[in-house]
Order: structure tokens, then sequence, then C-alpha cells
């Protein structure tokens, strides 16, 4: 077989394949599996749940008893710890003013000693129906003398930045028995105290006197 030189080759080009169908896409949408519960099974769901109602029901009754428990013994040692008095009279002026609301301490002088300088609600000794607000001046042993000048204890004149002015009519020399105090009112012109009464056993004090609670505008701590 002979090949002519001078002849010209040709080629046919093949013909591109089309490119393959892609899958059309698919959108499913999700639901939750179903639990395929028979009647026994759903019944033992619900009273488990109407249990667990029930149990947290009981707790919250039982916390609200005991809360209320709470609150009714606290509420019973308060009263017996401190009360609220209403100041009648200036014997306390300028500090204490008639019409004041006080906060009574019952319970202080059971972990210590009456101080001087105390605010002290006491029985009034020549009628224990009566109830007085003084300031403590002599302690036990104390020896306590009034005059034009001021109030002098065991020598020493009181340092006493409550009062307005001295009482120049008093005058006095005496110690404190055992067991009893010396108290005078801050308003020393106009109050009832030991100068007149004598002085007060120990028995006859109620309680200390701290905070003022009435008027808002002057609550707070007494000096």
């Amino acid at each position: 077989m002979r090949t002519d030189e001078h002849a010209s080759a040709t080629t046919t080009s093949p013909e591109l394949a089309p490119p393959p169908a892609l899958p059309s896409p698919r959108v499913e949408t999700w639901r939750p599996p179903v639990l395929d519960l028979d009647e026994t099974e759903l019944e033992r769901a619900r009273r488990s749940l109407e249990r667990r109602d029930r149990l947290r029901r009981r707790g919250l009754l039982s916390a609200l008893a005991t809360a209320a428990k709470i609150g009714i013994v606290l509420f019973i040692t308060y009263g017996l710890v401190f009360n609220f008095s209403v100041v009648r009279g200036s014997s306390m002026s300028p500090g204490i003013h008639d019409g004041d609301r006080i906060l009574v301490d019952h319970l202080s002088y059971l972990f210590r000693d009456v101080k001087r300088g105390d605010i002290v609600v006491l029985q009034y000794p020549l009628d224990p129906s009566l109830d007085y607000i003084k300031r403590v001046i002599g302690l036990p042993g104390d020896v306590v003398r009034v005059d034009g000048e001021g109030v002098f204890v065991n020598g020493d004149r009181l340092d006493e930045p409550y009062i307005l002015e001295a009482d120049p009519r008093s005058h006095l020399l005496q110690t404190v028995a055992p067991d009893s105090y010396f108290v005078m009112g801050d308003n020393r012109r106009h109050s009832s105290d030991s100068r007149e009464f004598g002085q007060v056993p120990r028995q006859n004090l109620v309680g200390v006197v701290n905070v003022r609670v009435w008027p808002l505008a002057r609550a707070g701590l007494l000096d």
C-alpha cells in the first residue's frame, strides 16, 4: 500500500459530550420523632407529672409554714426585748422632746452593767405603775454633789454637753447606796428626779434607751 506524501491529512475533532445532569435538590421538613406510647405509658407519665406537682406544692406550703413560725418567734422575741414608748413631758429636753418615740432595750442590762450617762426608763420609786425617763448620774458607791455650778461625782465635775444650764436652786451631797442609782433629767430646772424622789433601786430600771425612732427628722442614736 502506497502513501501519498503530498496528500493533506485531515482529522475530525470529536464532539464534546454534555455535562451529566445534577440531581434536583430536595428540601425535607424536620419533624420531631413520634413516640409510640401505649395508653399505659401515657397514664404513667401523667401520674408522674401530677406527683411532681403535688410534691412541689407541698414543699412550697412547708416553706411558707416554716417562715410563718420563724416570723412569729421573732415577733414575740422582739416584743420581749424591745418596745416603743412615747415620751411625755420635757424633763429630758433639749435632747428628747415631748411626744418623741423611743426604743426601749430590755435586754442589754442582762449582759452589761449600768453606765454613767445611760438614758434609762425606770419605774417611779413612789409609784411603780409610772415609767420615767432619766439619765444615770451616780453609780453605787459614788459621792454625788449638786450645786449651782453643776454636778460633781467623786470630786470631779461632770462634762454634760446634753444640758442647757444647771439648776442654781439645787444643793445636795450624798453617797449612792449599793445596788442603787442617782438619776437626773437633762432639763435640770424642770425635772422630777433623784433630787426629789431619791435614789433608784436596780430592779426599778426597765431598760436602756439608745434610739429615737420618731419624728423622722430627728430619728437616730441618742447621746
